[in-house]
């Protein structure tokens, strides 16, 4: 029953307890109970709305970090993770294989700021070797859900 409400809600967050209990043909109980259980476990672990910035006067500057770094002996990547993403302006930190350690994901009113952010802030942590900043330039998918719409070809089709 566990990977079924994960699915379910993974995709529709907000949906009632009686509606996902009728879909997976369970008492409201037991999906409420089980529900908590992952909450506890920490298998769920938040509950997010994905907004659509772009359509919305707010300005925002998404940026992905690729971030090399020297692990520290005894600490692995885990310490230097977590310096991080405690940082405010950090969305999120994943430890990558490849030519990179860490992609890193923030967001800041300006370039500007998010430019401040690296120099100021992670850049000079003692573990990283080097940096290298991509902007989001336009968001098409995120988190499975199309955020804009295909341009309708309005051009009228004439035949031979």
């Amino acid at each position: 029953m566990r990977e079924k409400i994960l699915a379910v809600i993974e995709k529709n967050a907000r949906i009632d307890i009686h509606d996902l209990a009728t879909l997976l043909g369970e008492s409201e109980t037991s999906v409420a109970n089980e529900i908590a259980e992952m909450e506890k476990e920490h298998i769920i672990c938040g509950y997010h709305t994905l907004i659509n910035w772009e359509n919305t006067s707010d300005e925002k500057v998404v940026a992905l970090i690729e971030v090399k770094v020297t692990p520290q002996r005894g600490m692995g990547f885990d310490k230097i993770a977590e310096r991080i993403y405690q940082y405010d302006e950090v969305n999120a930190v994943y430890l990558m294989s490849g030519a990179f350690d860490f992609t890193v994901f923030i967001e800041g009113r300006t370039m500007r700021e998010v430019a401040q952010f690296v120099s100021d802030k992670l850049a000079p942590l003692d573990s990283v070797l080097s940096t290298a900043t991509h902007f989001v330039l336009k968001k098409y998918k995120d988190h499975g859900t199309i955020l804009s719409t295909p341009e309708q070809d309005e051009r009228q089709l004439i035949t031979p």
